[in-house]
């Protein structure tokens, strides 16, 4: 399987020549999910989930189609009826001949005075990926390749570090990067390769590694 970082918490996978792309988001590039033979959105906020971006995928690919959890859903399905399908935790599909399990249901907490929204992450093929969207959700089964989100407002390194013990991926790339400097990069690099006990690595946006 080949995996290609895009920019932030996007990214895509190709294999068999077919190609899924995980949240392409508000901070994603503009052609981030063009191409999609399949699409996947962890949840709502615009850093994951741009409507124009995935109206470009559906637009241009009439067999492309979205799985996603109920809030996204609601807000795209009427423009492309029968493409658009609502997952929950614990579901289980195909999609662009990728297997994909559902773990998670909320948000990780941003602030006590915030409420928490509904947010999923996905495993696909049995482990060989995980991408947990905004929480920090340990699915329970082996993961080869964890898509770690190394810097958002609502997680800090330590909390970064401690998910990456409990999940034990053979290797963690990071996403939900684009808050954070180059200047913070090497720190980020340093303690969490030095401290989570998996291989820590890291993609510019556009480069590919085979996983």
């Amino acid at each position: 399987m080949k995996l290609t970082k895009m920019s932030h918490a996007c990214v895509r996978l190709e294999k068999d020549g077919r190609t899924l792309v995980l949240d392409p988001g508000g901070f994603s590039e503009q052609d981030a999910a063009v191409g999609a033979d399949a699409i996947l959105v962890t949840h709502e906020h615009p850093d994951h989930f741009d409507e124009g971006r995935l109206r470009a995928a559906l637009e241009a690919d009439p067999a492309a189609e979205i799985w996603t959890l109920k809030s996204v859903a609601e807000q795209i399905s009427a423009a492309f009826p029968g493409r658009v399908h609502t997952v929950g935790h614990g579901d289980t599909f195909t999609a662009a001949g990728f297997d994909v399990q559902v773990h998670g249901e909320l948000h990780a907490v941003i602030h006590p005075d915030i409420p928490r929204i509904t947010n999923v992450g996905y495993l696909i093929d049995g482990g060989t990926v995980f991408h947990p969207g905004d929480a920090l959700t340990v699915p329970g089964r082996p993961v080869e390749t964890l898509m770690l989100p190394v810097m958002a407002p609502w997680n800090k390194i330590s909390e970064v570090i401690d998910y990456v013990r409990e999940v034990k991926p053979r290797r963690a790339y990071d996403i939900h990067d684009a808050l954070l400097t180059d200047l913070a990069r090497p720190i980020y690099d340093r303690q969490i390769g030095g401290l989570g006990g998996s291989e820590h690595l890291r993609l510019a946006p556009g480069d590919s590694a085979e996983v």
